[in-house]
């Protein structure tokens, strides 16, 4: 009875000391389930080094699509100045009505212009085709599309040039028949 009096006093807060018990199984499924994961992972990082991989040369392809639809541009818009000036600066040199000490101001004002443009495009040779100029495809692309702007503004400012100039011989042309036609009076 004594005992049964001890066990119930003391053996509420006895605990067993003892050592563990390890389940063999589980600890080796535990190791195969790290190794799977660390070769999981092994091959996640190589394809993010190959989507990495794939990414520049995206942009790469990218830069060079831009840099072509840029000398496509270009090129047209030089197109379009050259044939501008062939057949209008022609027909405004032509014309009576532009005054002889006036033609050489016409041919350099629009020379000038075209000057510029071979100028720009010797430039954008120069870029694409050195290779001591190390510019990555990116500035190239950049370089390129401010001189697709420049070619734009080049060209806006012969058609302005050749608008004024045609205004000019329309306004002689008519000043000339008011001032030579015949009275009936």
């Amino acid at each position: 009875m004594l005992l049964a009096l001890l066990v119930v006093l003391i053996g509420t807060n006895v605990s067993a000391q003892g050592m563990p018990v390890y389940d063999n199984t589980n600890f080796v499924s535990f190791m195969k389930s790290l190794v799977e994961s660390g070769k999981q992972t092994a091959e996640l990082l190589k394809q993010v080094e190959f989507l990495k991989e794939q990414k520049e040369n995206i942009e790469k392809v990218n830069n060079a699509i831009k840099q072509l639809k840029a000398v496509k541009e270009l090129y047209t818009n030089n197109q379009k100045l050259y044939t501008i000036v062939q057949n209008d600066l022609r027909e405004i040199l032509n014309s009576p009505y532009i005054k002889s000490n006036e033609v050489s101001r016409v041919s350099e004002s629009f020379n000038a212009i075209i000057d510029n443009s071979l100028d720009g495009l010797n430039y954008i040779e120069h870029i694409l085709s050195s290779g001591n100029m190390k510019m990555t495809d990116a500035e190239r692309a950049e370089v390129l599309k401010d001189m697709e702007l420049k070619s734009k503004e080049m060209v806006a400012e012969i058609q302005a040039k050749t608008r004024r100039y045609r205004e000019i011989i329309d306004f002689r042309e008519m000043q000339d028949k008011i001032n030579n036609r015949e009275t009936n009076y």
